[in-house]
């Protein structure tokens, strides 16, 4: 459901004392700040890369949201650990089964579980999440189209739909929050509540909130026997992102996902320190593309965006930015090693590595964009520049957008970089409020790319620029009736053969036009401290996606965590 912070943080060379104080800012002296070795008091501190002032949602439909919202207040019915090929892992159900034809899902609900409030959990509260989603557009995240949602009785749900559904499977059982119906039927408006006071099936509820810190407790109402062991989580923001790599090395963090150069020469002599590396995110330049819905600037000009995509040099960016770890992306925005089987045309696997300027002179010249006397381009009077934003303190995007701007004064392009707290960039992205963006293209519910294209790409998971995009939505206001059609299309088969022929359509469509540039993949480092809690993912044992701000995975990486001894 929902993209959230995706950086890399760069390590600062040297920590000062104020970084370090601004972090025990965040803090207090009582228990819940350290881990005493036994589980009743026992704590973790988590930096998810949330920078500035923390504003509170716990509205799992809004596209602002907590992170912990998803997975350790609220649960779907299936996780899916997309760090392996591991079978989807039964929740909030325990069966389920699609009528031959892809119109009915039929869903068994666990039994014994409660709210964290008490109250029992049944398939009434599924019904009811579904059909909330079926007559609220502005939750519909995805899309999906539901013609109804009722539970025959306490364990059993159906959900209908207008046309075969398949292809919506792993959004449906493992990518929608379930709430609870004695909470929310009392919700005027589900869109826009922060659901201040949250009731969930997860292991742990919302015990403080500040703007700078929050902590989650323990749900003692919990029906997994004797889980969580951690009894408290601390989720802290900072000023700056350095500042909690900082903090790590200092041991005043425990778990954290930046991007540290030098990192195992970093680490070597902390014997407390470990760390895991899941690359899976493509680095790119979101554009408001769509001037149909409000966007405004050159990037709304399909030739900008391709001279962009031509003229970045990512090899070089490689080694200023991603430290040599980046790995190659692709203009399909799928993974190019796990999804191959996907791409169909092979000029479309990968990203040109080196630069081609020419190919970016040729294409602006032909678009009417003509060089001034100071290199820099303009057309019909206004000036090829262009502003692209991100998030304070993260180093290496911020490394990214300088090397960039360099790059592309070569072609005639003014790249004129800018930083936000991470709640002015996300709000500015769901509200189509930029002209160039730089985030990742995250991971969707499975490897299919039905959920990396029907997010970004379909039209009715756009809004125009003031209104906000669904949760990981299509921030770039693109809209392609083609795309739109083959989308719908590979949505009702689970023919893979029939997919990939819609799927061909698509990334034609999207490698011309652009409306989300790619860098390079990311490496995806996550770093652990294990004086105050076991268990963490390794390299050898990814029990899930260890990035300490991916929602669903949270849940199962401290589910799986014990206080160190």
């Amino acid at each position: 459901m929902r993209r959230h912070p995706t950086r890399r943080v760069v390590l600062a060379v040297a920590a000062t004392s104020a970084l370090l104080l601004s972090l025990a800012a965040c803090s207090d002296s009582s228990s819940e700040g350290k881990s005493t070795g036994t589980a009743a008091n026992s704590s973790i501190t988590i930096f998810n890369g949330a920078t500035g002032t923390i504003v509170e949602n716990w509205n799992p439909f809004t596209p602002t949201f907590l992170q912990p919202t998803n997975g350790l207040i609220h649960e779907p019915l299936y996780y899916f650990n997309l760090a392996t090929e591991a079978k989807p892992e039964p929740i909030l159900a325990t069966a389920y089964e699609w009528a031959p034809d892809g119109k009915t899902l039929t869903i068994t609900t666990r039994e014994g579980v409660k709210w964290s409030d008490g109250q029992p959990f049944s398939a009434k509260d599924v019904a009811f999440t579904f059909d909330l989603i079926r007559r609220t557009p502005a939750i519909n995240s995805g899309g999906t189209k539901f013609d109804s949602a009722t539970a025959k009785d306490d364990k059993t749900v159906v959900l209908t739909f207008p046309q075969n559904a398949f292809t919506e499977e792993a959004s449906i059982i493992g990518n929608t929050p379930i709430v609870p119906e004695h909470v929310w039927s009392k919700i005027a408006d589900p869109g826009k509540s922060i659901n201040p006071n949250p009731v969930g099936t997860g292991p742990y509820k919302l015990k403080t909130f500040s703007a700078q810190s929050y902590v989650m407790e323990k749900n003692p109402n919990y029906w997994v026997a004797g889980k969580p062991e951690i009894a408290n989580v601390r989720y802290i923001a900072l000023a700056t992102a350095d500042a909690a790599s900082a903090a790590l090395i200092a041991g005043q963090v425990d778990w954290m996902s930046s991007f540290l150069p030098g990192l195992e020469q970093l680490l070597k002599d902390k014997k407390n320190l470990a760390y895991v590396n899941t690359p899976a995110l493509t680095a790119s330049m979101f554009t408001c593309s769509n001037a149909a819905m409000g966007c405004s600037g050159p990037q709304t000009d399909v030739a900008v965006r391709q001279a962009l995509y031509h003229a970045i040099d990512r090899e070089q960016l490689n080694k200023l930015a991603g430290g040599g770890f980046a790995g190659k992306a692709s203009p399909t925005l799928l993974l190019p090693d796990r999804d191959k089987k996907w791409i169909t045309d092979e000029k479309l696997v990968d990203t040109p590595p080196a630069p081609h300027p020419e190919m970016a002179n040729e294409i602006l010249d032909k678009a009417g964009w003509a060089k001034g006397a100071d290199g820099i381009r303009a057309k019909d009077g206004k000036r090829l520049t262009l502003t692209i934003q991100t998030v304070t303190g993260w180093s290496d995007f911020i490394s990214l957008n300088d090397a960039m701007a360099q790059q592309l004064k070569a072609v005639g392009v003014e790249l004129k970089p800018t930083q936000l707290s991470w709640n002015e960039w996300n709000n500015n992205q769901v509200q189509g409020k930029f002209q160039l963006s730089l985030d990742s293209i995250g991971l969707g519910a499975s490897s299919n790319p039905y959920y990396t294209y029907n997010p970004r790409y379909h039209s009715r998971t756009a809004a125009k620029v003031g209104a906000p995009a669904g949760n990981s939505g299509n921030y770039a206001r693109y809209s392609n009736p083609v795309v739109d059609k083959a989308i719908d299309a590979a949505a009702i088969t689970n023919d893979e053969a029939a997919q990939k022929a819609q799927y061909a359509i698509i990334q034609t469509e999207i490698a011309r036009d652009l409306p989300y540039i790619p860098i390079y993949l990311n490496s995806m480092l996550t770093e652990f401290n294990t004086a105050n809690a076991t268990g963490w993912p390794t390299n050898d044992n990814k029990y899930a996606l260890p990035a300490s701000w991916k929602q669903w995975d949270n849940r199962a990486v401290l589910l799986n965590l014990k206080p160190a001894k």
